[in-house]
């Protein structure tokens, strides 16, 4: 167990890269079970999430070798598909929600794959009816063991069929994507998730010779092949740490300058977080968050309160919602935030209220927030983090306080986020890791 020590009230300086992509690296890690040939992947965040998945993958008997800060090559030449029904296997997959991306790919190459229930962040219901649907559309049988939380896919061979997902989840239509690659004739996924992770998943796919059409929308067509073979492939900045950097500059005061940021792949992030009224320039690839004592949130034309919802992208992701939410409680004005997916993920803003923060929970989904701005600072208080995104929500609200606040059970952060507190430290954030 480890427990952050956070001084607030210090401003940060200076330049800032972000990790590697997390939910894009849960993907395409993944699809190298794809091919036997060697497939190098770069910009891997070194998170707790991403390790446990490389792990899990060295015991089914990917090949794994480390060439570098954030380089790896696998070759996936000698599964062992009987580490699926081992004992260690039952407690590696049940830990890991990014676990359920191996369904798909051993699926489509070995007509077989079996996993237990994934873990991940507590943050209300995370149905997998989409992933096991799709599969049975292409033409898996598909078994779930009520009793021992065990599901069994398997098929002789798979069909290219015509699929019309529920909803745009984009774990599901990365696993159906990765399964249809292999299928005889022609797939069309309508609904489709279109998040830059999947644009890059595709992108890989087609590098190691898959045929996939309508990259970036939400209608694709995938004609399968016979086999794949070795790529190479660089992972996206994370988005989400990129968000988070721009709300902390904003709550802490500070000047940061947040290096190559493939500004083209961040939809309406950066908008979205000027409608809270912060500064953003757009400078070549850099974004550069120039210090402010305050910040107003707008209102809409007909000056009704400003509403921050996540939607499918190109909406905005529902990962950020959190940082909007903790940002908003130091700003000028009034902003309805309103998280559609996930109906216990503001559930931590009794922290924040602890703080002093004004803010109404109107239902779990939507919560309304009115500013301070910045004339009530926050103030110091000791809270657990509940999961990845709301520990860095918490992070940063304790950045900005006053006093020094204690956050534990921050391993949820660490899934997420790589050494947060050394990069922060070195902009001059006060932050203490303390070991149990």
């Amino acid at each position: 167990m480890s427990t952050f020590k956070i001084t607030g009230g210090h401003t940060l300086n200076g330049e800032i890269t972000p990790q590697g992509a997390k939910n894009e690296a849960l993907q395409v890690i993944c699809a190298v079970l794809l091919t036997k040939e060697k497939v190098k992947i770069s910009n891997i965040p070194d998170i707790r999430d991403v390790n446990k998945l490389i792990d899990l993958l060295g015991s089914l008997g990917v090949e794994i070798t480390k060439q570098g800060k954030g380089v790896f090559t696998f070759q996936a030449d000698n599964i062992d598909l009987d580490y699926l029904k081992s004992d260690t296997f039952r407690d590696d997959g049940s830990a890991l929600r990014g676990s359920v991306m191996i369904l798909g790919p051993l699926l489509a190459r070995f007509g077989y794959v079996c996993m237990p229930k994934p873990g991940g962040d507590k943050i209300g219901r995370r149905r997998l009816d989409t992933h096991f649907t799709g599969f049975k559309k292409l033409g898996a049988e598909f078994d779930f063991d009520f009793k021992e939380n065990f599901y069994t896919l398997s098929a002789k061979e798979l069909k290219g069929t015509y699929l019309h997902l529920e909803e745009a989840s984009v774990t599901g239509t990365a696993n159906i994507i990765m399964a249809a690659v292999f299928a005889k004739g022609e797939t069309t996924i309508y609904n489709a998730a279109c998040e830059p992770y999947i644009q890059q998943l595709c992108l890989l796919l087609n590098e190691m010779g898959a045929n996939i059409s309508g990259i970036g929308s939400n209608l694709l067509k995938i004609n399968g092949v016979e086999s794949l073979h070795g790529a190479t492939h660089r992972i996206l900045p994370d988005m989400i740490e990129i968000g988070s950097f721009i709300g902390m500059a904003a709550m802490t005061g500070s000047e940061l300058l947040i290096k190559d940021v493939r500004y083209d792949m961040l939809g309406i992030i950066p908008d979205s977080f000027r409608k809270l009224g912060i500064k953003i320039d757009h400078i070549g690839d850099d974004i550069f968050i120039p210090a402010q004592q305050n910040y107003q949130i707008e209102s809409f034309i007909d000056g009704s309160i400003m509403t921050i919802a996540d939607a499918i992208w190109p909406g905005l992701t529902p990962d950020l919602l959190s940082v909007f939410l903790v940002v908003a409680t130091q700003a000028k004005g009034s902003v309805l935030i309103h998280q559609k997916m996930f109906e216990s993920r503001l559930f931590f803003v009794d922290k924040l209220i602890d703080m002093g923060a004004q803010i109404i929970l109107c239902d779990p989904h939507r919560a309304t927030v009115i500013g301070l701005d910045k004339t009530i600072r926050l103030r110091a208080t000791t809270m657990n983090s509940p999961d990845i995104r709301a520990g860095m929500a918490l992070l940063i609200a304790a950045m900005s306080a006053e006093g020094t606040s204690i956050i534990h059970n921050i391993e949820q952060i660490d899934r997420g986020y790589e050494n947060i507190d050394l990069r922060l430290n070195k902009l001059g954030a006060k932050i203490e890791r303390i070991n149990y």
